[in-house]
């Protein structure tokens, strides 16, 4: 406990930075580690944008993974560019979107997804296709230049529960297919979230990072480092393969009042990864 509390008064310190006098809210320091930490905006799901990113602001972020909440995807080319504007506006970087279902096997409508994508900038769709429609997205992939990124979902996601089960769909295709994990998911299915990310390697394209204080139970998630976790050795892991993708946040708790758990998890975080800095 006395460690853990050490690493979340160093993030801290890192949280508390001045405010940035040009952009507003606080000012973003490089992460430790050679690490980028996020937020996926499905955290603020009960924020219209302009708020949800004076949030993302305030938590000191640049990284952002964009739901369709803060960028519909029923907009307008116009409003979608509007939408894409103010979060460049606000130093933001829009490393992804989603996470996007994709239960249909339309050929159509998984194009209109990439359409969306490239309208908002998006490098990365974060997804969750079916073992049948899967197949199609590679072709999608080559022809826009947007890569993909299945999110597991947990024992209750009857196509990718595991990391391992979308690893095991896109081995074969182009490098640009590849994974989210969720360690939260993951954990609950019973898999070795440090093993998983391990596996993973170069597949390994995006994260959204969670905690929970038991891993058999969906709704005990807690604020990053007050549940069971490995986020250190999951950052080890990480480091030791040379991810250089983001670590996003997605905070699903407390919805209507996430700040606090939010700035308590990246605290925690920046502690992890300032300690690694130090012993590196």
């Amino acid at each position: 406990m006395e460690i853990r509390r050490r690493e979340w008064l160093a993030g801290a310190a890192g949280l508390l930075a001045p405010a940035d006098p040009v952009q507003g809210g606080r000012s973003h320091a490089p992460e430790a580690a050679g690490f980028q930490l996020g937020v996926a905006t499905f955290s603020l799901r009960e924020f219209r944008r302009p708020l949800a990113i004076k949030m993302i602001r305030e938590l000191g972020v640049r990284c952002v993974s964009v739901k369709e909440y803060h960028l519909p995807y029923s907009g307008t080319a116009e409003e979608l560019a509007q939408g894409r504007a103010d979060f460049e506006r606000a130093g933001l970087e829009m490393v992804s979107g989603g996470n996007i279902g994709m239960p249909n096997d339309d050929a159509g409508e998984l194009r209109r997804y990439f359409e969306y994508a490239r309208a908002c900038g998006m490098p990365t769709i974060v997804c969750a296709p079916t073992e049948r429609n899967v197949g199609r997205l590679e072709s999608l992939v080559k022809e826009y230049g947007i890569r993909i990124a299945i999110h597991n979902h947990g024992p209750e996601d009857k196509n990718f529960p595991t990391p391992q089960s979308a690893l095991e769909a896109v081995k074969n295709m182009d490098p640009r297919c590849g994974l989210c994990i969720d360690v939260g998911h993951t954990a609950r299915t019973g898999v070795d979230v440090v093993e998983a990310i391990a596996a993973a390697g170069p597949r390994l394209l995006d994260m959204h990072m969670k905690d929970l204080r038991s891993f058999a139970d969906r709704d005990s998630q807690c604020a990053v480092g007050e549940g069971r976790m490995p986020v250190a050795a999951i950052f080890r892991q990480l480091k030791k393969m040379g991810y250089r993708g983001a670590v996003n946040l997605e905070y699903e708790i407390s919805s209507d009042s996430p700040l606090a758990g939010m700035q308590s998890s990246l605290a925690y975080m920046r502690g992890v990864l300032a300690g690694m800095g130090l012993a590196s």
